[in-house]
């Protein structure tokens, strides 16, 4: 058999098809907005609270994290104007450090950040469904071994997982469909939550409380789900506490480069990524931001765990850290808690639609590059990545049983900023590198705002290595665990390449 006829072959069986642009600018910004806001708005703020301990210092953690969001965002713009390929980041890397930086990255989005970012929210989703229908509790268990154990709950996600999978093998148009839908369904309803708490459902109560110690900072440290100290916090110790508290915010602001996976997919990309980069990234801070005022508007700050009511526990210490279910609870009463646990699954829906589109198109990029299986490098005949979606679908699903995805999640955070750090500083070397190349858009405020970018996520890692070793140290280890895999990836992915 020779190899033209090979090549024949396979041309065949990947149906000769082409990643279709049908992402416009509208499209693109859904992606932005839709893969950032999730279910993480809507609980984080507890802990960022238990961290820094006032109103002021917790809007000033998420006026930070949205600030550095725009900035890096505004930097990765001249890099998805440079190069509007499928993979996005990934390329990035790949093309400023070679192929093993991109290989890291792409090993450890498949790993856990992307699968493990999509079960977590897939698990939030069923968890908010169960508030509808208390059928999908964690508590009904059909099967556990050890970790791995099998509920109702666990069921929902994973069936959410492989519903919108399999919704995305059928084209990129019904993926975007499905993203346009539910992001202006979330946005409407976050808006919602914000026009309720600041017009309509504010307490004068709470605001005086809370603006008469509106700079007062304090680190509550919390052990079994009680407060074992708290200390006040002034000068140079609010750093460290800051840093700490934007781990929360920085996950929930997080996803926003998911639309430079598709830059094959978007119509007149050089202009159209970058300008969605900003707009998504800038509406979402907004959002973000006016969220948090209508919690301080309806709730105190600080509480008491111990307390039994809403009013008593506070921000700090809402129930399983719901802090919208409790603002409103609060504000309107107990009936629209479930409208919220719906509008929230609406959100995670959505969110993980987002994720799930524009993940598989790393592995795609990848599969091409002969660094991940050779069959995910495959469009099916509505021209998108089927086996690269089904094997992300599966590899999620995995972990929604095993329970590990949150802990991994956690220990990834450091590595997610190093990546972003790398990325950043890309900006620079491929100008060092390509200086003649087109750049359609080049960075805003180059070289003064990528390199604040820079240190200040710098500065993050090494607070997190000081104050949180155990979310680091695991994290850098699940990087280094690609770099056997990166030297075996012959043997590993293209068993029959000859």
């Amino acid at each position: 058999m020779n190899k033209s006829f090979i090549s024949k072959r396979v041309q065949q069986n990947s149906g000769s098809q082409v990643l279709k642009k049908e992402l416009g600018l509208f499209d693109s910004t859904m992606i932005v907005i839709g893969s950032m806001i999730g279910s993480g708005i809507f609980i984080v703020s507890a802990d960022i609270v238990r961290t820094v301990g006032s109103a002021g210092w917790l809007l000033v953690v998420w006026l930070i994290t949205g600030v550095v969001t725009i900035v890096a965002a505004l930097s990765y713009g001249e890099l998805a104007g440079m190069m509007p390929r499928a993979g996005g980041q990934y390329v990035y890397l790949k093309e400023a450090y070679g192929p093993l930086a991109g290989f890291l990255y792409g090993w450890t989005l498949f790993i856990v950040i992307q699968t493990g970012t999509i079960a977590a929210v897939s698990v939030a989703f069923a968890k908010f469904t169960s508030i509808l229908i208390p059928f999908f509790g964690d508590d009904k268990v059909f099967f556990a071994l050890g970790p791995l154990k099998i509920t109702t709950q666990r069921i929902l996600a994973i069936l959410s997982i492989l519903f919108l999978s399999f919704l995305n093998m059928r084209g990129i148009k019904t993926g975007k469909i499905v993203q346009d839908i539910f992001t202006v369904s979330k946005v409407g309803a976050l808006l919602c939550l914000i026009v309720f708490g600041i017009f309509i459902g504010k307490n004068a109560d709470s605001q005086a409380i809370n603006f008469s110690n509106f700079w007062n900072a304090s680190w509550s440290h919390i052990k079994d789900g009680m407060v074992v100290s708290k200390e006040s916090l002034s000068g140079l110790m609010l750093l460290p506490a800051i840093g700490v508290a934007m781990v929360g915010s920085l996950f929930s602001s997080d996803a926003w480069n998911n639309v430079t996976f598709t830059g094959a997919e978007i119509k007149n990309p050089h202009k159209t990524l970058p300008l969605s980069l900003a707009l998504g990234t800038i509406i979402v801070t907004v959002l973000y931001l006016l969220a948090n005022v209508s919690y301080i508007f309806v709730l105190p700050v600080t509480g008491n765990p111990d307390a039994h009511d809403i009013w008593g526990r506070g921000i700090q210490f809402a129930s399983q850290d719901r802090v919208a279910t409790a603002a409103v609870t609060q504000a309107l009463g107990e009936r629209w808690a479930i409208v919220l646990a719906f509008l929230i699954m609406i959100s995670t829906f959505g969110c993980n639609n987002g994720l799930i589109l524009a993940g598989a198109r790393v592995y795609y990029a990848m599969a091409k590059d002969g660094l991940f299986f050779k069959s995910a490098g495959n469009l099916n005949r509505w021209a998108v990545p089927a086996v690269a979606l089904l094997m992300q679908g599966l590899w999620a699903s995995l972990l929604c049983i095993s329970g590990s995805y949150s802990d991994l999640l956690d220990y990834v955070i450091f590595a997610v900023l190093i990546f972003y750090i790398l990325t950043v500083f890309a900006v620079f070397v491929l100008r060092y590198k390509k200086p003649d190349a087109k750049r359609p858009y080049r960075a805003i405020g180059y070289p003064v705002l990528p390199v604040i970018y820079i240190l200040i996520a710098m500065g993050i890692c090494i607070d997190l290595l000081v104050f949180k070793p155990k979310y680091t140290w695991p994290g850098l280890m699940i990087v280094l665990a690609g770099l056997p895999v990166f030297f075996m990836r012959e043997k590993l992915f293209y068993k029959n390449k000859n």
